[in-house]
């Protein structure tokens, strides 16, 4: 992996990257220029060009890139060799929905416990994974090391919470609620607001703005 301070929006594009290099592989492609691949991601071949040029000499000019060799580099970069364990707080619809979307097909990403209020949930396995009282959150997280949370629980319970989970010693939070969280520096917080980000694909709509 790259010692070197990349930008966040590098960071944020190069799992894309990633996943749409395996396809071309798959499809028997063996090299792309930047303008192809930019067709294909929908990403312009400038920010590409960019973003490959953060980890040094990635192609060749007047050949393009390596689909095999980029793979294996942002493989290195993503740490695809080591599976990621991932707790999800609340089994709710949108719980459920994410317990049954099969990470490990398409990432190095497993949930590997469930955690909830609901005695009927509580103690059973659903879609192969244990699920467990809210009670032991601190235990589990820290005897199953896992450093990733999805937070799927209602807004006002939302900061507690992430506070307990900052405790345990979790690094990362998918934030699913609206609730901005209030957590230290030292815990990486991504919030995915669904009703926002359709409000705001309606409002593309309506005003006609274009990408």
């Amino acid at each position: 992996m790259t010692e070197q301070k990349i930008p966040r929006a590098t960071a944020k594009r190069l799992p894309i990257y990633y996943r749409y290099l395996k396809l071309l592989l798959d499809e028997g492609k063996t090299k792309i220029s930047s303008v192809d691949l930019a067709e294909i991601v929908k990403i312009d071949a400038a920010t590409i060009r960019r973003d490959f040029s953060c980890f040094g000499a990635l192609g060749k000019r007047g050949y393009g890139y390596d689909v095999a060799e980029l793979i294996e580099f942002f493989a290195g970069e993503l740490n695809q060799d080591n599976l990621a364990s991932v707790a999800l707080i609340g089994l709710g619809n949108l719980g459920h929905a994410l317990l049954n979307f099969k990470f490990q097909k398409t990432s190095n990403v497993r949930v590997s416990a469930v955690f909830e209020v609901k005695p009927e949930l509580i103690n059973t396995i659903q879609s192969g994974v244990p699920v467990f009282s809210m009670d032991e959150l601190e235990e589990q997280i820290e005897e199953q090391r896992i450093d990733v949370a999805m937070l799927t629980v209602p807004a006002d319970a939302a900061q507690t919470i992430a506070t307990r989970l900052e405790a345990s010693g979790i690094k990362g939070i998918l934030n699913f609620t609206p609730m901005r969280l209030n957590v230290s520096r030292k815990v990486h917080v991504q919030n995915v607001d669904l009703t926002n980000e359709l409000q705001t694909l309606l409002y593309f709509i309506d005003n006609d703005i274009s990408n």
